[in-house]
């Protein structure tokens, strides 16, 4: 197959480069926290089964304990009660597992205001710069949020009124939900919505209407600024989890250099 074979060219050559998306996973790998009542999941933690010795003298593995919801992952549309009836993480089409992304840079702003919340307008300008959002692609949202990640508390950035990320307004998830050709929604922070969302109508807008328009959710990204704002794809590799509301996954991009 002559297009495979010059791809497989074009990246040993460096005409395209991959960049990595993920979030390394670790112990201290930042995890949402829901306050009480709610149930939470837990971290990432390897556990050792043997390493080259009486256990298992020439092999070393480990069990993994972690949540679907940890680290670099894809929110399934059944992750939501509005996507019950959606795919689960194993059913997402193996097309849509790669796939072309607008990446909006929104650094700026979140710098100087971490509740800061992505409105259409600012969509509509970018659009009027750089095109149309990708049909059937993502829409990335950098914040430099992937800066804060090696730090729970900072990456969280909760005082006593709750979390303080930046994300996406009420119309605007409702927009993306029902009016954008996208698949889905990639942020930098622990998940779509901002940390503020629990005090919107509807609260978690995000998760609320882009699950339930059977869309997904791409959470804690990192090196977005390395990707320019369009003609990047993404490769995305989620776990077929059956019955899963997501699962971590490793998250690719692929960039032509000249």
């Amino acid at each position: 197959m002559p297009l495979l074979a010059d791809l497989h060219a074009a990246l040993n050559q460096g005409a395209i480069e991959i960049i990595d998306l993920t979030a390394p996973l670790v112990a201290t790998t930042p995890i949402l926290q829901l306050p009480e009542p709610f149930a939470n999941t837990i971290g990432f933690q390897l556990e050792e089964i043997s390493r080259y010795d009486d256990r298992g003298p020439n092999w070393y593995w480990n069990n993994i304990h972690t949540g679907e919801h940890t680290g670099t992952h894809l929110d399934a549309p059944v992750h939501w009660i509005t996507g019950r009836d959606g795919r689960d993480v194993s059913q997402v089409p193996l097309t849509q597992l790669i796939a072309p992304a607008a990446v909006l840079d929104f650094s700026t702003e979140a710098a100087a205001d971490p509740d800061f919340l992505v409105e259409v307008d600012h969509i509509k300008a970018w659009e009027a710069e750089h095109g149309p959002l990708p049909e059937g692609g993502w829409l990335l949202c950098r914040t430099g949020w992937d800066a804060r990640s090696s730090d729970q508390d900072t990456f969280l950035n909760a005082d006593e009124n709750g979390p303080h990320t930046p994300g996406f307004s009420v119309d605007c998830a409702r927009w993306l939900a029902t009016e954008a050709p996208i698949i889905g929604l990639g942020v930098e922070t622990v998940g779509t919505d901002a940390g503020a969302a629990h005090t919107f109508d509807p609260a978690f807008p995000c998760h609320q209407l882009l699950l339930g328009a059977n869309k997904y959710g791409l959470t804690q990204l990192q090196n977005l600024a390395q990707l320019p704002p369009t003609g990047a794809l993404v490769i995305t590799t989620p776990l077929p989890i059956v019955g899963g509301s997501g699962s971590p996954a490793r998250a690719l991009a692929l960039v032509e250099r000249s």
